[in-house]
């Protein structure tokens, strides 16, 4: 962190401070300004072409006066406020705005408008600096209250107003006294924010394909002799036959020798000579930093740290981890690990293997991302022994940088990868997964399986939060998003097969055809038991040949009634397993839009034979549309002559379908996904988003707002909640019906009776004074005092159905919206639908139907209907606040009794916290910048 200024009259405000990924995939900090600047500015500027100077200052300005540097390094971080990004710690752009008046003259808050002016240095025009720095002081000028930007451009500095007319604002432009005025209101626009999300994407992938394509890599601690890691690694990038450059650097190279194991080798990165692209460090940690200094300064673009002794092993390790992150990413590096086990491109033009599997995967279509080395070398060899290819493969150890999301943001355009599997043990940026997979998964299946789900902890060496959810919601949300979540890495392997050999089946229908009647029936089975609709098997008799599979298949196909097809064998099959295999796949290709999968029990041969296709990648699929919100793409049949797509073989009927059960649900989320829903409109004119974050504002510090705020903060979003009037006393509670009219309920708000009707703290219906006080009595004489009991009297609500809506923001997936009926029952077995805010009105019409009490609501065994509008759009107003102001970390509203018209909210808490800082889980908005851990 930079060191505060000493003038400030500010504190120094380091949440200001990010890493970034500009458009070549580098990275930089952006940090403010402070007087200990001074040598830098002055540096910077000397450094920046007489061309920009004019364009900044509007005439010639070959060097800053004394005066310059110290108005340009003294900021109060309020009216006056300057950004710099750095690159090695040297300064190389700089932003600043001033607060003027109407008149543009310097002023002060209340006025919300600032004259805001770059420089960039011209080395690094056109890497998307000026637009990172962009996005980062706007933020910082809305932080600070300021609502508009001027700026004054010359007409020829058409880079500069390309930044500002692209950035996606809402903006006025106008020609004054030889200069383009423009105008830019601050507040995010669905533009602006598309914007900025498509340009994080392409930085990201961007900083991933310079990891995974490089034309030169350095493995540093190569051994001189055969045997250690540095060894391992430069032994697999030759037999891999990597198309660059490759070069050892080991240290203790001795005098005159110029290889180890044939490839050049040096005694430092410096002394190559050429460019390195990625660096392979396996040196031990006490050698890390100076081998990474060596690696920037000699402008090495990306490292893979194979070493361990990080945050693995304690509060030092995690220390050390964090200042190889800042040193790195200081020198525009991106880091996979440490403690990594390494990278891998099949790409024909790349063949890299910089990891520690001793074998190049076969090329596939597949993409491969794990945490754990362990995990990373069980799924290869699962993958390779069922013959699955792969496009590419990263496993990061501690993720201390590059993590899934960066992934995710490469393969998602990636034109080699159709399938995307990920081991995760953490998520560090939830919210961001969250977005990226639903993406992602529109254009093609991204299959998780996560370790650590029941104990919801992080293993060691990654700092990221743990979720308070049960791992069932997890999934579900996962599943909200297009996830396919599976449990096992076995299952990992068993869905990614299906997905990159097969075609996506239309529906749940299943044929299910075999030699073998009770392993037929044992198919059918496990289909009912994912909730899928198997037709009856059909039984070939254990004397059916090759030929007789071939037909029964190509009819099963064939059935306008069938989806999906499950072959099933047993080792009675006359004839060898190529002359089966070859027999199943030549059926397959009469109708390749359908999904085909072999269960075979003891049959290894025959798996070995369907797995033997004539092309390591089937048939590809659709590639995404270059739009920014991407609609689902089916996959595209084999062109003719095309090779037969892989069948993927099982050995159990179970794993099979679960496998099958994956891609009908992912593909019926995906025919879906094209029409994700809305949040309606009409919800604008009720809901007053400034006056809820004045009252947060006049909130702040205050976790728990008393019930008239509550109710203002809720009523500003068209939530009305009727008043509980305190009754310490029988009179007290006679003067509250009084006010309210009667009929009234009378109810204790103790916090162990609060909620709990079935404890008898709740009297309803009292239309009379005497039968309010009686009921009084009864509360009083039964349960205890009014001082324990709290009680209240509140107006009577129509009759209806006893609801719960929650909101709250858990550390690991973010703002979950939450719904159930009210009561013991419900809790107890843990009927309560979850979706991830923001949510539409399709979410929240398909939350409210997915309890199992569902029918309640729609009027079971002859009850009356309630208003499940009304409901509905009380789950969006609920969703709106929170997505709106991420000061509000939990709201419960409890009961909420929906009656046949309308509903009641007959009770409302609301909790609040502090505005979200970097890389907090309530919020994926802001400027983009690298999670630091």
């Amino acid at each position: 962190m930079q060191s505060p200024p000493e003038q400030s009259e500010h504190a120094y405000p380091d949440h200001w401070e990010a890493d970034v990924v500009l458009r070549d995939g580098g990275t930089a900090r952006i940090r403010p300004i402070t007087t200990a600047d001074a040598d830098r500015l002055v540096s910077f500027y000397e450094q920046v072409s007489d061309e920009s100077k004019y364009y900044r200052f509007f005439a010639p300005y070959p060097r800053l006066s004394a005066k310059d540097v110290h108005r340009f390094t003294h900021h109060d971080y309020v009216d006056r406020v300057g950004l710099a990004m750095t690159v090695a710690g040297e300064f190389v752009a700089t932003v600043r705005y001033d607060r003027i008046d109407e008149r543009g003259r310097p002023a002060a808050a209340p006025a919300d408008e600032a004259e805001v002016a770059f420089l960039v240095q011209d080395a690094h025009q056109g890497r998307g600096v000026a637009s990172a720095l962009l996005e980062h002081i706007a933020a910082v000028a809305r932080e600070r209250g300021i609502r508009r930007f001027a700026a004054e451009v010359l007409p020829a500095n058409n880079k500069m107003i390309k930044v500002f007319t692209d950035a996606g604002y809402t903006q006025k432009r106008s020609f004054e006294d030889g200069s383009v005025h423009l105008q830019l209101d601050l507040e995010p626009t669905d533009r602006s924010l598309a914007v900025q999300r498509a340009r994080e994407q392409r930085a990201e992938a961007r900083s991933v394909q310079r990891l995974l394509a490089p034309a030169s890599v350095a493995v540093i601690g190569a051994g001189r002799e055969p045997g250690g890691v540095g060894r391992a690694v430069l032994d697999a990038l030759g037999a891999a036959g990597f198309t660059g450059r490759t070069y050892a650097v080991n240290s203790a190279l001795e005098p005159g020798r110029t290889d180890i194991a044939g490839v050049p080798a040096f005694r430092d990165v410096a002394a190559i000579g050429e460019p390195v692209d990625l660096a392979v460090l396996a040196v031990p940690a006490e050698r890390v930093p100076r081998a990474v200094a060596e690696c920037g300064a000699h402008g090495v673009r990306g490292l893979v740290v194979l070493t361990a002794g990080y945050a693995e092993s304690g509060a030092e390790g995690r220390e050390r981890q964090r200042e190889l992150v800042r040193q790195a990413r200081s020198h525009g590096m991106r880091v996979i690990g440490p403690n990594a086990f390494g990278v891998i491109d099949t790409s024909p033009a790349v063949r890299l293997n910089a990891s520690l599997a001793p074998q190049m995967p076969a090329r596939g279509r597949i993409g491969l991302f794990t945490q754990s080395g362990a995990i990373g070398i069980a799924l290869l060899a699962g993958l390779h022994r069922r013959g699955a290819g792969l496009s590419t493969f990263i496993s990061t150890g501690n993720r201390a940088d590059v993590s899934g999301n960066d992934l995710l943001q490469y393969w998602y355009e990636d034109e080699d990868t159709d399938v995307v599997l990920l081991y995760l043990e953490s998520i560090g940026n939830p919210r961001k997964f969250t977005r990226l997979a639903r993406r992602t998964a529109a254009v093609k299946p991204v299959v998780v399986v996560k370790g650590g789900r029941h104990s919801g902890s992080a293993p060691p060496g990654q700092v990221v939060p743990a979720t308070r959810l049960p791992h069932a919601t997890v999934s579900a949300l996962l599943r909200q998003a297009g996830v396919i979540r599976v449990d096992t890495v076995t299952e990992l392997v068993d869905a990614g097969l299906l997905l990159a050999g097969q075609p996506l089946p239309a529906g749940p229908r299943v044929a299910i055809l075999g030699n073998s009647e009770s392993l037929g029936l044992l198919t059918h089975d496990a289909c009912l038991t994912e909730g899928l609709r198997p037709l009856p098997p059909r039984d070939l008799t254990t004397a059916a040949t090759a030929a007789d599979f071939s037909r029964a298949l190509a009819a099963a196909l064939a059935d306008d009634a069938c989806d999906a097809v499950v072959v099933t064998v047993i080792p009675s099959v006359g004839g060898d397993m190529d002359s089966l295999a070859d027999a199943l796949r030549a059926a397959t290709a009469t109708d390749p839009a359908k999904p085909v999968m072999v269960v075979h029990v003891e049959m290894g041969a025959l798996a070995e034979a369907l797995s033997a296709a004539t092309s390591t990648s089937p048939a590809r699929r659709a590639q995404p549309d270059p739009a920014p919100e991407p609609r689902p793409a089916e996959p595209a049949p084999a062109p003719t002559g095309a090779p037969a797509a892989r069948i993927p073989a099982y050995p159990a009927a179970e794993r099979a379908v679960r496998a099958l059960a994956e891609a009908v649900r992912y593909a019926r989320w995906r025919r879906g996904a094209g029409e994700p829903g809305r949040v309606p409109e009409e919800l604008d004119a009720t809901i007053d988003e400034e006056r809820a974050a004045r009252l947060i504002g006049e909130l702040r510090g205050e976790r728990t707002p008393d019930a008239d705020a509550t109710r203002a903060l809720l009523g500003s979003y068209g939530i009305d909640v009727p008043p509980a009037l305190p009754a310490p006393t029988p009179d007290e509670a006679v003067r509250a019906a009084d006010r309210l009219g009667y009929p009234v309920a009378l109810k204790t708000t103790a916090p162990h009776l609060r909620h709990r009707p079935d404890l008898g703290g709740v009297r309803l219906d009292l239309a009379t004074e005497q039968q309010l006080r009686t009921a009084y009595a009864e509360l009083t004489e039964t349960l205890g005092k009014p001082a324990e009991l709290q009680p209240v009297v509140q107006v009577m609500a129509p009759r209806g159905v006893d609801t719960v809506v929650r909101a709250a923001i858990d550390p690991a997936v973010g703002a979950v919206l939450s719904f159930g009926l009210a009561g013991a029952a419900s809790e107890l077995l843990g009927d309560t639908a979850h979706r991830l805010i923001p949510a539409t009105d399709r979410d929240v019409a398909e939350q409210i139907r997915s309890i199992r009490t569902a029918p309640l609501l729609f009027g079971w065994r002859g009850s009356a209907p309630v208003d499940t509008a009304a409901l509905e759009e009380l789950l969006l107003r609920v969703s709106r606040l929170v997505d709106d102001h991420p000061e509000v970390v939990s709201v419960a509203l409890e009961p909420v009794v929906v009656a046949p018209h309308g509903l009641t909210v007959l009770g409302a808490t609301v909790r609040l916290a502090e505005p979200p800082g970097p890389g907090d889980a309530r919020t994926d908005l802001g400027p983009r910048r690298l999670p630091s851990y």
